[in-house]
C-alpha cells in the first residue's frame, strides 16, 4: 500500500498548550510536503467528491458557515476559509467539540506543506492514560490516505483501507506513528515513562482486534 517507514520519516508531529476562554487546551499538530501544487491540495481537501478518495465520505454544505458531516465519525461548522490557503472547522464526536486547522503553503523546493492542527480541551486523566496519540496515530493514518491520493493512486477503499489498519504492515505502521507520538510528548514536557505507557496503551487500542 505505502512504504511504512517513508511516510512515518515524511511527518512532522508536535505536541502543545493553549489557553482559551474556556481553560488551557491541547493541540496536536501533523504536516508533511507532498509533490503536489497547491491548488491540487487545496482541491483534495475541500472538494466533498474528492474528499471520499482518500479520507471518508462527506456530506453537508462545505463553505463559509456550513455544517459537514464525516460518514460514522465527526461532522461541524466550517468557521474560517481563505482559499487556498486555510480554512478552520469544529470538530464534533461523541458530544465533544474541538477545533482543526489546516493550513497550505507553497514550498520554496516546489511542492506543498499541508499542516493539520487539532485543539481540544481534554480531560486530563484520559490524555495521561494515552496521550497524543490518541488523535495522533488516526491522522498519520489520513495523511497515508492522502499520500496516496495525490500520488495519483486509486481511490481509498474503505474496507481495503481497514483490512490494511489490521494487516501486518498496517500494525506496524501505528505502532510507528504511536512511537513518533511519545517522542512528541516529551518534548512537550512529558515525563518518558509516562509517555511511553500512554503510547503502549494507545497502540495497543489501535491494534485490537474488532
Amino acid at each position: 500500500m505505502i512504504d511504512v517507514t517513508h511516510q512515518i520519516n515524511a511527518v512532522r508531529r508536535h505536541v502543545g498548550k493553549r489557553v482559551l476562554d474556556a481553560g488551557e487546551a491541547r493541540i496536536v499538530t501533523v504536516s508533511q510536503t507532498y509533490e503536489a501544487s497547491i491548488d491540487d491540495v487545496w482541491d483534495a481537501c475541500t472538494n466533498a467528491e474528492g474528499i471520499p478518495r482518500w479520507f471518508m465520505p462527506i456530506s453537508g454544505d462545505l463553505r463559509l458557515g456550513g455544517h459537514y458531516q464525516l460518514e460514522g465519525n465527526a461532522g461541524g461548522t466550517v468557521e474560517r476559509c481563505d482559499p487556498p490557503k486555510s480554512f478552520a472547522a469544529t470538530w464534533e464526536y461523541g458530544g465533544d467539540v474541538s477545533w482543526i486547522e489546516v493550513r497550505l503553503s507553497a514550498e520554496p523546493e516546489g511542492g506543498t506543506r499541508f499542516e493539520l492542527e487539532h485543539t481540544a480541551h481534554v480531560d486530563e486523566e484520559r490524555w495521561a492514560e494515552f496521550g497524543p496519540g490518541a488523535v495522533g496515530v488516526g491522522w498519520d493514518m489520513g495523511l497515508v490516505g492522502l499520500a496516496l491520493h495525490l500520488s495519483g493512486a486509486d481511490a481509498v477503499d474503505p474496507q481495503e483501507g481497514a483490512a490494511w489498519a489490521a494487516s501486518e504492515e498496517g500494525k506496524r505502521f501505528i505502532s510507528l506513528s504511536s512511537r513518533q507520538w511519545c517522542d512528541a510528548s516529551v518534548a512537550a514536557g512529558t515525563d518518558e515513562a509516562d509517555a511511553q505507557a500512554a503510547a503502549d496503551r494507545t497502540t495497543a487500542a489501535y491494534t485490537a482486534p474488532m
